[in-house]
C-alpha cells in the first residue's frame, strides 16, 4: 500500500514539475513578446476604421507583429492605450514588442499613404501628387531635389541642368509614411530607379555608344509620345534613325516643346516650335538637354532595345493609333489620312 502511495505522489510531484516547467515557459514567452526580439522583416499591417483593440490584437498576431492577442490587450488596457489607436497601414518589424507597436499606432505621422506615381509624370507632377497626399512641401520638396547630395552612381556625372533629377525618381507605386521628410521620399525613389536600372542595361548603353543619362533621356521621350506597348519600340526606333540621319537630324517630339510649355497642348502652334529653349528638339538636333518625365522600365527597354525599322516619321491618328513612314512624302500621306 506505501508502494503505491509512493509512485502515486511520485506521479503527482512530476505532474506537478513539468507544469512549472510549462507555466515558467510561458511567462518566459508573454515576457519576451512583450518587450519584442525585431528582426529585418518588415511587414505593413493595415488597421481598418472602427477597428478596436482586439481586432487589431488579432491583425497584429496575423502578421507575426506580437503572438499573444490577450496580453496586448490587457496591455494597452492597463496603459490607458484603448481608442487612440490610428487607422490606416503600418509598418513594423515582426516581433516588434508591445511598446513598439504602442508609440507606432499613436502617432499619426506613421501612418502610410499609398501613392502612385505614373510613367511619364514630370518632376513638376510628382510634387503636386505628393503635396496632395499631405506627405511634402512642395518648395523645399525642389529645394531638396536641387540641392541635396544623394549618393548613387546614376548622378554623379550629370551635367547641370534644370531639374537635376527629372527623369530619375522612378514611377511606382509608394507607401510613405506621413511623417517622411522630403529627403526620404526623394532618397526612396532614387533606390527605386538604381534597382531597376541593372547593369545589363549599362552595358547595352555602351553598346550603342550612348551614356545611361542618354538613354533615360530618350526614354523619357518615348514615355510621352508613345501610347502603350504596341508601337513604344516602333517609336524608339524612329528616334533612334534620327539621331543617327543627317538629313533629319531633329527629334521634332512635341512632347520636349510640351515639356517647356509646361501644357500637354494636344496641337502646337508654329511659334511653339520655334521656342528658344535647349529642349525644343524643333530647333536643336539631337536629344533635349535632359529628361522631360520619368520614364517606366518599359520605355526604358524601347531605348536600349529598339525595333529594327527604317522609319522616320509617325503621326497620331484620330484613333489613337500612331502611322509610320520611311519617307516624308508617306508620312504627308499618313497625316491627310
Amino acid at each position: 500500500m506505501k508502494r503505491k502511495k509512493s509512485i502515486g505522489f511520485k506521479v503527482l510531484m512530476m505532474i506537478l514539475v513539468l507544469l512549472l516547467i510549462v507555466f515558467g515557459w510561458y511567462i518566459s514567452s508573454v515576457i519576451s513578446d512583450y518587450k519584442g526580439n525585431p528582426g529585418d522583416k518588415l511587414v505593413t499591417v493595415t488597421i481598418e476604421e472602427g477597428s478596436g483593440t482586439a481586432e487589431i490584437a488579432e491583425v497584429l498576431k496575423e502578421n507575426g507583429v506580437i503572438k499573444y492577442p490577450f496580453w496586448f490587450r490587457l496591455a494597452s488596457k492597463k496603459n490607458g492605450y484603448d481608442g487612440q489607436f490610428q487607422q490606416g497601414s503600418f509598418v513594423f518589424s515582426q516581433k516588434a514588442g508591445y511598446e513598439t507597436v504602442f508609440k507606432g499606432l499613436m502617432n499619426p505621422e506613421n501612418v502610410l499613404v499609398r501613392v502612385t506615381i505614373p510613367e511619364g509624370f514630370e518632376l513638376r507632377q510628382i510634387a503636386d501628387r505628393l503635396e496632395e497626399q499631405g506627405l511634402i512641401d512642395r518648395e523645399r520638396f525642389f529645394k531638396v531635389a536641387e540641392k541635396t547630395e544623394f549618393d548613387y552612381w546614376f548622378l554623379k556625372d550629370l551635367p547641370k541642368r534644370e531639374n537635376r533629377l527629372e527623369g530619375y525618381l522612378f514611377p511606382d507605386t509608394y507607401m510613405f509614411k506621413k511623417g517622411d521628410t522630403e529627403e526620404n521620399i526623394i532618397n526612396t525613389m532614387l533606390s527605386r530607379f538604381d534597382q531597376i536600372y541593372m547593369e545589363e542595361y549599362r552595358k547595352r548603353a555602351k553598346a550603342l555608344s550612348m551614356t545611361d543619362d542618354e538613354i533615360i533621356i530618350l526614354a523619357s521621350v518615348i514615355e510621352r509620345e508613345a501610347m502603350g506597348d504596341e508601337d513604344r519600340d516602333k517609336v524608339a526606333s524612329v528616334f533612334h534613325n534620327r539621331l543617327k540621319n543627317k538629313q533629319y537630324p531633329y527629334l521634332e517630339s512635341c512632347a520636349t516643346v510640351q515639356y517647356i510649355l509646361k501644357e500637354r497642348k494636344a496641337v502646337l502652334s508654329v511659334a511653339d516650335t520655334k521656342i528658344d529653349s535647349p529642349y525644343n528638339t524643333y530647333r536643336n538636333p539631337g536629344l533635349p538637354v535632359g529628361p522631360i518625365a520619368s520614364p517606366g522600365k518599359a520605355a526604358i527597354e524601347a531605348a536600349l532595345y529598339p525595333a529594327e525599322t527604317e522609319y522616320l516619321f509617325f503621326v497620331l491618328d484620330s484613333t489613337g493609333v500612331h502611322r509610320f513612314a520611311k519617307t516624308y512624302e508617306e508620312h504627308q500621306q499618313n497625316m491627310k489620312k
